[in-house]
């Protein structure tokens, strides 16, 4: 299984990935592997399936050749199914499902040009990286803290949506703010907002949601014709709490695209394999933790006090010592130095390879 403390960036995943590609060209140069049918399977299942799925987790080196060639699905194939659900980034139960069975039957040659394809974006980042740094790969929607080359914490992540994509981003953690207020950005006023309050008259009042007009005078929502652009004109201010759509935190970095990244009340889209949510902004699972690593050079910020300033509810700010570099990148396909090589779908189309490497 894929080593959690291995970094997605880093010198030693260059060389890695450098030698994963001669792999797959061998692969290829065989004839690929087999596709899998649609069918059920799980452990305990004869089929003549299982023999292609054996055939085909033994070419992504998933299952030792050695363990057998029958029709039946075994614990030795249940846990190959595991290690290719870990390192395609889906969840791992051992099982065939649909978007496992999508992932395995992604041609190998488009497998192998997924890491043609990254290997210049490693080498752009992995020779100037910092000793302490946070990445953000997009496509993984997973957020890994590094020091010295080693992931200190690795955080599930949900980030843009494939038609609101969040940017590539190269910029430095400085300030995290604590029961923050949400201010709806105007794309977003214009694209949910306006929709929303036409079909629910009181849904700004529902999600405590304020309107201001330009000079910070409140508004009643009534005032405002949703059957027009009248909206954009005015402010729209979330209040603190649990219900806020940046949950209890924020993260501020620099930006000229005006994203973040930050807590959310909809913790259960982390569960998904699918985590492509937001207009742009990445939402951190365990965000706690996350910001109690950010904080851990800045002094009366131990993970007590980021407890303790969530729970009293009040609007804090604590302004970092040392900003901490971040990098949002967009990564398909690398390999670590333990061998495991890994896919994503390319969620953004960003590979130039068309609808073959992506799932659906």
């Amino acid at each position: 299984m894929p080593k959690s403390t291995l970094p997605t960036l880093s010198p030693a995943t260059v060389e890695t990935t450098e030698q994963a590609i001669p792999s797959y060209e061998a692969i290829v140069a065989r004839g690929g592997w087999p596709a899998i049918p649609k069918e059920p399977l799980r452990v305990g299942r004869k089929s003549a399936g299982v023999v292609a799925l054996r055939q085909r987790l033994t070419a992504g080196s998933d299952l030792d050749p050695n363990a057998g060639q029958g029709d039946i699905y075994d614990t030795y194939v249940e846990q190959a199914v595991r290690r290719f659900q870990a390192r395609h980034g889906l969840t791992v139960d051992g099982r065939v499902n649909e978007a496992t069975l999508a992932a395995m039957n992604v041609p190998a040659q488009a497998r192998l040009n997924q890491l043609k394809t990254n290997l210049p974006r490693l080498r752009a980042m992995g020779s100037s990286l910092p000793p302490r740094f946070v990445m953000c790969n997009l496509p993984a929607a997973q957020i890994e803290t590094i020091e010295n080359g080693v992931v200190v914490t690795r955080h599930t992540a949900i980030v843009g949506k494939p038609d609101r994509a969040s940017p590539d981003i190269n910029s430095r953690i400085v300030e995290v703010n604590f029961n923050p207020f949400w201010t709806v950005p105007v794309s977003i006023v214009r694209k949910d907002l306006i929709p929303k309050m036409q079909a629910e008259p009181d849904y700004l009042v529902k999600q405590r949601i304020r309107v201001y007009d330009p000079k910070g005078v409140e508004v009643p929502p009534g005032q405002i014709n949703w059957y027009s652009q009248e909206a954009v004109n005015y402010r729209f201010r979330q209040d603190p709490g649990d219900f806020n759509s940046m949950g209890s935190i924020r993260i501020n970095f620099p930006s000229p695209h005006g994203v973040y990244m930050h807590d959310t009340p909809s913790k259960n889209l982390f569960g998904d394999d699918f985590r492509f949510h937001s207009s742009g902004c990445v939402r951190v699972q365990n965000v706690r933790d996350f910001v109690t690593w950010l904080l851990a050079e800045t002094p009366n910020w131990s993970r007590p006090e980021v407890d303790q300033a969530i729970k009293s509810g009040e609007r804090k700010d604590a302004r970092m010592i040392k900003p901490v570099p971040l990098h949002w990148v967009y990564v398909t396909a690398w390999a670590t130095p333990d061998g495991v090589v890994q896919f994503r779908d390319d969620i953004y189309n960003r590979d130039g390879l068309g609808q073959v490497a992506q799932r659906g």
